[in-house]
């Protein structure tokens, strides 16, 4: 398997947008990330992957 697809697609099908912080409410991952997620190579993955948490936190929508 190539290193990319090894990397799951954040997505948990909560698809809306923060607009305070301009990420999604369930993977927190911004419009553009969301959108090349299929083109970008395992390192982008691993990067934005990384910094999900943070971004969750940091979100102004609470569960």
């Amino acid at each position: 398997m190539h290193h990319a697809e090894a990397l799951a697609n954040p997505c948990i099908n909560i698809c809306r947008m923060d607009l305070a912080n301009r990420y999604c409410q369930g993977c927190g991952r911004t419009r553009l990330e969301i959108g090349r997620w299929p083109r970008m190579s395992g390192t982008e993955r691993a990067q934005i992957l990384a910094a999900l948490p943070a971004r969750r936190a940091s979100s102004s929508h609470t569960r």
